[in-house]
């Protein structure tokens, strides 16, 4: 049995969703493809290879459909360089078509009387069909060789229909003449209407590479060379080239190149990329650095665990790549229609043409040539395959923006659908850390900040999880000079100082060592414990002199985020596996109604399928191992970006900031992107089922009017132009 390689390569040549659909029918007909996925928003193709495999026999068969694929490894600086040549090609073209066009339109609209204008206009419209628009006309023979069509077809018969019939009429008016016909000339028609195809391209062009600014920003984290220590030795090279195992310095200022763990020197670096958190964090020996973050202070060297498209920067970028690309449902059926909707505009056109040619009329054959033309122009499948494509990239695009990463276009779908969110607690609705909640000392204690030193110094030996939340919480504090410490496996630790005993621990084994309990404790243990805090106790002597309440404290955004989550009309539901008290206490302190405590993974997975049942449509947000289950049961599965990579795989969202106060954004931002899909949609039906009739002529019986060619390919460009502009709205 072959194993599957999954490959994401560029596809070159494409000009519409109807190329997309051919490209995509040619890689699945090929040998060991196993599944082959092309979207024309992102100009990619992404298959499932078996063994059996050619990449070289694809790029053949793609090729010879008038398309490219490209199967080289590059570096994404390298492609985006190809792309920006491809741009600036078709920037060059627009404009000089438009340069040439421009005189050809006022000749053949206002001045059409002076001499030579047709031969001048002739002269202008040649090259900017067969020059600076060849394209068209290459791609459409590739093409007819295979039997298809698409919307470069469109527009070669369209405009190459115009300019034959103008240059016959050009050299031998006569014909026409001796006939009682006017001779008439359509060399603004095809001159604009290629004019016009570009320009709609070019800007569909500039649309998409800005929705690709978050990618872009990415991948500009990474820096492009980096310095190998080798033999005690400093040796540049570039990053793409840095294996596992090699050992790196950063200087202070720099970025981190990839991902590992240090092995010298100390120092604090920026993880807001990561966390969102602006507080940088400091690494020593032993500590993880991940690429895209900044080395603030000290130089440090490190050890590469994570190179290549191993790293998280690389997984982040590779989602969203994967997600532009991603097609929603809604875009399967855009892409069959317009993969028979080429084929069927010709026929009209060739309908059009023939029920004029025998209509009887004067300049009958004429009428029907023109509204042939005007058929194939107007028809130009443009705005109904950019419609969904255009939206989904400048959504995700937007999310990125935000910290939100949204994995593919059916979780934008969902997203606008749920009805109901599943929230677990630790490192969702709290911090998932502990920290100091209070900390009281008995009133016989006069002076409790020479107490606090002691406290300070013992926890800080400590290597209990609990002591660096008391260390953190007393930070500020001098540490007190300590003697005779002693860890207590278990049990708590203890020490000299200032000639008197000093412990802390579990209140049982402070009372097996003889340590009395005092009466001010009461009230602190029975608010503590119900609200499920954990209680520690620190004894002086044989007295209890202060004791502190540990909890995992919520976020400061929870309590915010879930009541906008409520007021949205959203259920709100949080599963737990900590106990009742603790669960019942953040509940209250947040406005959740519906909990659920002691919960396995699995009974997280089935809450969830009991709502399915019901009709509810589930969101699941999780950051742990334990959530994997229910992440994956969920309608829309959110992983919190500090949780663990299971639940981000998992995850079809991930919030990079682990911050709940994105989920709103989120939830908005899906609605937004489906009501544009749905307006893009709209006005392209609109249009080809307004516009076709039109132009084949079905207003001519009753008020004689004839769509002109050239603004019908105006109507057409401004179409495609209108969706993606309706589609970038998004992003702001």
């Amino acid at each position: 049995m072959s194993t599957n390689n999954k490959k994401e390569w560029p596809v070159t040549g494409m000009s519409c969703a109807a190329c997309a659909t051919s490209v995509e029918k040619t890689l699945s007909k090929q040998e060991g493809v196993h599944t082959a996925s092309v979207n024309f928003a992102s100009h990619t193709a992404i298959l499932e290879l078996g063994q059996e495999a050619d990449p070289e026999a694809i790029q053949k068969a793609v090729r010879e459909t008038g398309y490219d694929i490209i199967i080289t490894q590059k570096e994404p600086a390298d492609l985006e360089k190809d792309q920006q040549k491809a741009y600036s090609k078709l920037r060059k073209n627009t404009f000089a078509a438009g340069i040439l066009a421009l005189p050809v339109f006022i000749i053949g609209m206002f001045l059409i009387d002076i001499a030579n204008a047709n031969y001048i206009m002739w002269l202008l419209t040649t090259p900017v069909l067969f020059i600076f628009g060849r394209q068209f006309f290459i791609n459409a023979l590739r093409q007819a060789r295979h039997g298809k069509a698409n919307m470069d077809t469109l527009v070669a018969i369209s405009t190459g229909v115009a300019y034959l019939y103008s240059s016959f009429n050009t050299f031998f008016p006569e014909w026409l003449s001796q006939r009682g016909i006017e001779p008439h000339v359509y060399y603004e028609a095809a001159a604009v209407i290629v004019f016009f195809i570009l320009l709609g391209r070019m800007l569909e062009s500039g649309a998409k590479a800005g929705t690709g600014e978050a990618l872009k920003k990415l991948i500009g984290l990474q820096p492009n060379e980096v310095i190998v220590i080798q033999d005690k030795e400093e040796i540049s090279k570039k990053t793409a080239q840095v294996q596992v195992g090699e050992v790196i310095l950063v200087k202070p200022g720099q970025k981190i190149p990839l991902d590992g763990k240090v092995i010298e020197g100390n120092t604090f670096v920026d993880e807001s990329m990561l966390t969102g958190e602006p507080i940088p964090v400091e690494k020593k020996s032993g500590n993880k650095v991940f690429a895209g973050t900044i080395n603030q202070q000290g130089s440090i060297q490190f050890l590469v665990e994570q190179a290549g498209n191993e790293t998280v920067l690389a997984q982040i970028i590779q989602k969203i790549k994967e997600a532009q690309g991603s097609k929603a449902p809604v875009q399967k059926l855009v892409d069959k229609i317009t993969a028979v909707f080429v084929p069927a505009v010709i026929g009209i056109g060739l309908l059009a043409f023939f029920v004029w040619g025998f209509s009887g009329i004067e300049d009958a054959w004429l009428h029907g040539m023109l509204a042939f033309v005007t058929v194939l122009v107007i028809a130009c499948p443009c705005a109904l395959g950019l419609a969904t494509p255009t939206a989904i990239m400048a959504g995700i695009g937007r999310g990125a923006s935000l910290g939100i990463l949204i994995r593919d276009a059916e979780s934008l779908e969902t997203g606008h659908k749920v009805d109901t969110i599943i929230l677990d607690k630790t490192g969702t609705i709290t911090a998932g850390s502990p920290s100091v909640k209070s900390l009281d000392f008995s009133p016989e204690i006069n002076h409790p900040e020479k107490e606090t030193q002691v406290l300070l110094a013992l926890e800080a030996k400590s290597e209990h999880p609990l002591a660096s939340a008391v260390v953190e919480y007393l930070r500020n504090q001098p540490k007190a000079e300590i003697q005779q410490f002693q860890s207590h496996t278990g049990q708590g630790v203890s020490c000299t100082a200032n000639g008197a005993h000093y412990a802390i621990g579990k209140k049982s084994w402070l009372l097996e060592q003889g340590v009395k309990p005092n009466a001010w404790m009461t009230d602190f243990e029975e608010n503590s414990l119900s609200e499920g805090d954990i209680v520690i106790y620190f004894a002086k002597n044989d007295l209890i002199i202060a004791l502190m309440g540990i909890a995992d404290p919520i976020k400061p955004s929870s309590k915010a985020a879930i009541s906008q989550l409520q007021q949205m009309g959203l259920e709100i539901h949080m599963l737990t596996g900590d106990q009742e008290k603790t669960a019942a206490t953040i509940a209250n302190q947040v406005g959740i109604k519906h909990f659920q405590a002691g919960m396995l993974p699995s009974d997280k997975a089935a809450y969830i399928q009991q709502l399915q049942t019901k009709g509810k449509k589930v969101a699941m947000i999780g950051d742990g191992i334990n959530d994997s289950e229910a992440l994956a049961t969920a309608d829309l599965s959110i992983a919190m970006g500090k949780g663990t990579d299971i639940a981000m795989d998992v995850a079809k969202v991930t919030l990079i900031h682990s911050d709940l106060e994105q989920v709103p954004e989120m939830l908005k931002l899906t609605k937004k992107t489906v009501k544009t899909i749905r307006q893009n949609l709209f006005w392209a039906f609109i249009y080809n089922i307004i516009g076709i009739p039109i132009a084949a002529g079905v207003l001519y019986p009753a008020f004689e009017f004839l769509l002109n060619p050239m603004l019908a390919g105006a109507a057409m460009a401004l179409s495609s132009v209108s969706v993606v502009t309706n589609s970038l709205r998004l992003k702001s």
